[in-house]
């Protein structure tokens, strides 16, 4: 990648914004490394496999790099590098003492077992032992990974260093130093941010209405925290199926019948967002079209594209997912005036959390459930204001304010690098 605007143009019209030293786009034009392994895993038919693996840090100009590891058939080079870029702006963009990276393997976790997905994470960590560390490279969870994960991937990283080292990475359980806060971190976030953001947007609906594209972790944690502070979520799909109700979803039992495994049978099919008997069912894509205040991508990148951008009737959408709306999406948006509260800043309180782990870690400390909530709704909420301020002052959309704060952060820290004097 010769240039960051090849990789996505809307990083080049932040760039038009902010006096940026030619050294610090040098920077951010390649990543600082790119290491693709193949992992070797036998599977529970006996069979050894080779898995494409891959892990990237983007820039580590701000700290060391952050970001998690996805299991998912899509996983590619080209996708991990792009969101190890958006891993970069969105640390600086919280002002975290990180820089970014991504990684994953190319795997259908939906198809493995239980005891697959362990022998491909400890393979994971074996392979890309070389290139992580506290101080170099902290993973976390992601897509298609959870604490599980994680535990089982720092067990492999004590094994392979021969010591105790918690902080090398986040989202772990709490019994293995995980922090108070981290499995709702980012539903946790992105309401501090709508709430943050809420008096300044143009929310017609009283109450306001909501569509949750990605009935997940982290969708149906938005969802139930919304319909509990007054919203109607009217929709929610997952990979499988959506269910619309105009006049509002008991989001808790939703959640409740999904995850006893029923699926919501009454609600959903067999974990699948489908067969509701008082519901109507929709095509999953159709949720996205909908006439709501606010759309909540919080599933898969790339959701609303060219061919659908025109179609989409929300005010706002939140991107919880990384990278739902494209650009060539966004600009069709800006145009027809919808708010698109960008990844970077909606989806932060992950990697916050994360930073509040690694900090708890190093220091042998465990904070409380409160001093991790205060603590993560005071930064996303100042962020949100600052980002909010910054899109005023400059008069772009809030994608391109949050890309300057970030880029105008790098560039003062490499600034300070690159100093003669």
């Amino acid at each position: 990648m010769s240039d960051p605007t090849a990789l996505d143009p809307r990083l080049a019209e932040a760039a038009r914004h902010v006096p940026l030293a030619r050294a610090t786009l040098d920077r951010l034009r390649r990543p600082r490394s790119s290491l693709e392994v193949s992992l070797p895993v036998r599977g529970d038919d006996g069979e050894v496999r080779s898995l494409a693996a891959y892990r990237v840090r983007w820039d580590t100009t701000r700290g060391p790099g952050k970001g998690g590891v996805r299991f998912h058939p899509e996983v590619d080079r080209a996708m991990t590098e792009r969101l190890a870029l958006g891993m970069t702006l969105k640390t600086a963009l919280l002002d975290l003492p990180y820089g970014g990276a991504k990684g994953g393997v190319r795997l259908d976790a939906k198809q493995a077992s239980a005891a697959e997905l362990e022998r491909v994470a400890r393979a994971w960590v074996s392979g890309m032992a070389d290139v992580l560390g506290p101080e170099r490279d902290i993973p976390a969870p992601d897509l298609y990974t959870n604490e599980r994960i994680m535990a089982w991937m720092v067990d492999q990283w004590t094994a392979t260093v021969r010591g105790h080292q918690p902080a090398a990475f986040t989202g772990k359980p709490l019994a293995l130093g995980g922090s108070h806060g981290r499995t709702t971190a980012t539903a946790d976030g992105a309401k501090h941010v709508i709430d943050a953001l809420a008096p300044k947007l143009d929310l017609a609906g009283d109450p306001p209405t909501v569509a949750v594209q990605g009935f997940g972790n982290a969708g149906a944690e938005l969802a139930e925290q919304l319909f509990h502070a007054g919203y109607r979520v009217v929709a929610v799909s997952d990979s499988r199926g959506a269910i619309l109700d105009h006049g509002g979803l008991h989001v808790p039992s939703v959640r409740r019948v999904k995850e006893r495994g029923e699926g919501l049978r009454s609600v959903l099919c067999e974990g699948s967002v489908c067969e509701a008997r008082e519901h109507e069912r929709l095509e999953p894509g159709d949720l996205l079209t909908l006439d709501v205040d606010v759309l909540v991508p919080a599933a898969l990148g790339g959701v609303i594209t060219e061919a659908n951008a025109d179609a989409v009737r929300a005010g706002v959408i939140v991107e919880v997912a990384n990278e739902p709306v494209t650009a060539e999406a966004d600009a069709i948006l800006a145009e027809r005036g919808v708010t698109v509260v960008p990844d970077v800043l909606a989806s932060g309180g992950g990697v916050t959390v994360s930073y509040f782990e690694w900090v708890q870690n190093r220091q042998g400390l465990r904070w409380g459930a409160e001093e991790v909530a205060r603590r993560l709704g005071e930064r996303l909420r100042a962020t949100a204001a600052e980002t909010w301020g910054r899109a005023e002052e400059l008069g772009v959309p809030l994608r391109t304010a949050a890309s300057a704060l970030a880029l105008e952060r790098i560039d003062v820290a490499a600034s300070a690098r690159d100093s003669l004097t």
